[in-house]
């Protein structure tokens, strides 16, 4: 419990004290304002119920017909106060949900979290566009409305125990029992001990509801987003005609959520088989503790309905807790789901750009590239490209070439020296990514359409044979349903390159799609148009019709002992003879030397 209201503080902070949600407290006091106004009217309607029921006792017609008109007008004017509350409470939540969105989503693509997060779900980082989606959402929700209750029932409580206070002047004798005592004022006592026993019982009862309201959560997110993969990759899933597997997939996955809401309702039913008793004789409960004072000749019948009405107000404020258990689980579940999302995006930003920045060439030494579970995959003791080189790494496949592109991005963290000269470097991975919108979106993206303009976007399609995407309705045409295939989405992203015209350019495997004649084209194009940007081109056949190449072998796997070894013998004489030794112990190794040196 202690840590839940930690959780739900932290978040109510951060929707309350970021620019965009300040405002949302003076809407928060209004609310409350308007809540108070409404136990006034309460409080009213108490004294009008001893007004009214007297009457009737002493057979008054016009007084109880005055009360009747008394009785609409406090609705009209509860009603009001209610609607508009409820109108201020949706704006509310509506402006810290924007506040609180905003924040998990700086937070997520703050020092690229998004990506580095991937590998963590077996951690409970799960789901990350569910807790952003469906979280944020459920927690601004409940926070308002749980909060506003509680914080206006404490005000409520003291007006309520003031009034029962007043009206309770008898005591009650246990004389009954045996016992020559008597308890004053025993309607005010009763109803907290009466309230407490039962709001332990119900905490007792419905504590697990936290973790299983979590777990569904959970549970639907995990099927949400296996739907939400079969649209994407449908085309793959239809060509290896995977229906089957998908289906034991969502099976697998609905039978989690069937099986974590079994458990949900049968402990919604062993906290129900308590409360809804409770919820159905507390509005009695009252009435009977009054009756004997009435059936003494303490009370008028006026006097007994106003007494029951400020016990059940005093009752049903109280018993707060146990009305709103089920919100408060959800509350709590919700809370520490985005609180332990939060703090794995701020453990998972990456290294990040690398440090050094300089004129010059773009320099790696002494470069240790790993795998995230930190085995080796090669050493490059030295790579030095100049502005406008056009360089080849080529290896064998899981070697290393898509996670050195990955270090120079700034995903990956490295032992060792990277010196990247001034400039903007883009990066095409081998598969093109396609953004939500239209083709002129995808190509002018990360930069909006509009900054770009339509003209340069279709002479970029045009320049790589996207010619029949480049006229105003090809552009205009949705991304996702063009039907472009591997080979033209690669066309694509090479045309992005064109609007963007960056100083460096990292290919990897980014013309793979493409037959070697239709890659030679695309290449000899790209280098034309961008004459005077370095690229690397990582990939497995030659390129060519790109002019002056170098090539450069990466160095083979080698075991973290042969590596340790490997700079010892740099930092001593004879460095090719004790190289050739230290690397002995590695198969291959007389392979490695000419990479390493």
């Amino acid at each position: 419990m202690a840590r839940g209201l930690a959780d739900v503080w932290r978040l109510a902070r951060l929707c309350a004290l970021r620019p965009g949600g300040r405002l949302g407290i003076a809407l928060f006091a209004a609310i409350f304002a308007l809540g108070l106004a409404g136990i006034q009217v309460t409080i009213r309607l108490i004294s009008w119920t001893n007004d009214f029921y007297s009457a009737l006792q002493r057979l008054d017609v016009p007084a109880a017909t005055h009360q009747i008109g008394i009785f609409f007008l406090l609705v009209a004017v509860s009603a009001s106060l209610h609607l508009a509350a409820a109108w201020l409470r949706k704006l509310l939540q509506l402006r810290w949900r924007r506040t609180l969105t905003e924040a998990s989503l700086d937070a997520w693509l703050a020092g690229r979290a998004y990506w580095h997060l991937r590998e963590r779900s077996g951690e409970g980082l799960d789901n990350p566009d569910q807790r952003i989606a469906e979280d944020c959402q459920v927690f601004v929700h409940r926070l308002t409305t749980e909060a506003l209750e509680l914080m206006t029932n404490l005000v409520a409580l003291w007006s309520y125990v003031a009034i029962l206070w007043s009206l309770s002047t008898f005591p009650l004798s246990l004389a009954v029992i045996g016992l020559d005592l008597s308890v004053p004022r025993y309607m005010v006592w009763a109803a907290p001990v009466y309230v407490a026993l039962a709001t332990g019982m119900t905490h007792w009862l419905g504590r697990p509801l936290i973790g299983l309201n979590a777990g569904q959560q959970k549970a639907e997110a995990d099927f949400r987003f296996a739907l939400a993969r079969l649209r994407e990759n449908g085309e793959q899933v239809a060509f290896a005609r995977g229906e089957a597997a998908e289906r034991r997939l969502f099976d697998a996955r609905f039978a989690a959520i069937a099986a974590n809401w079994r458990q949900l309702m049968n402990r919604d039913l062993v906290l129900g088989l308590f409360t809804r008793p409770y919820m159905q004789t507390v509005l009695r409960i009252p009435m009977f503790l009054a009756l004997p004072a009435f059936l003494a000749g303490r009370l008028t019948f006026g006097g007994l309905m106003q007494i029951a009405s400020a016990f059940q107000n005093v009752v049903t404020t109280l018993s707060w807790f146990i009305f709103s258990y089920r919100d408060l689980a959800e509350l709590f579940a919700s809370a520490r789901r985005l609180c332990g999302f939060l703090d794995a995006c701020a453990e998972a930003n990456g290294p990040g750009d690398p440090a050094a920045v300089r004129d010059g060439p773009l320099d790696l030494e002494d470069l240790r590239v790993a795998t995230p579970d930190g085995r080796t995959l090669f050493v490059l003791p030295r790579l030095t490209v100049a502005a406008g080189e056009t360089v080849w790494l080529r290896a064998p496949s899981g070697h290393g070439k898509s996670t050195l592109s990955r270090v120079l991005a700034g995903l990956r963290g490295v032992e060792g020296r990277v010196v990247l000269p001034p400039g903007r470097f883009v990066f095409l991975p081998q598969q093109a990514y396609g953004p939500i919108g239209t083709i002129a979106d995808a190509v002018a993206y990360p930069a909006p359409r509009s900054s770009v303009g339509d003209g340069p976007i279709a002479a970029a399609l045009a320049c790589f044979g996207l010619s029949r995407l480049s006229t105003p309705e090809g552009l205009d045409r949705d991304l996702h349903k063009a039907g472009l295939s591997g080979g033209e989405m690669q066309r694509l992203a090479l045309a992005r390159l064109l609007v963007q015209r960056p100083d460096w350019a990292v290919l990897d495997e980014a013309t793979s799609a493409l037959d070697a004649e239709a890659e030679a084209e695309v290449l000899a194009t790209l280098r034309r148009m961008l004459p005077d940007a370095g690229l690397i081109l990582i990939a497995h056949r030659a390129p060519t019709a790109i002019g002056p190449l170098r090539r450069i072998d990466l160095p083979a796997p080698c075991p973290d002992d042969a590596v340790a070894a490997a700079r010892q013998a740099f930092a001593a004489d004879d460095v090719k003879a004790r190289l050739t030794r230290a690397l002995s112990v590695a198969p291959g190794a007389r392979r490695r030397i000419d990479g390493l040196s």
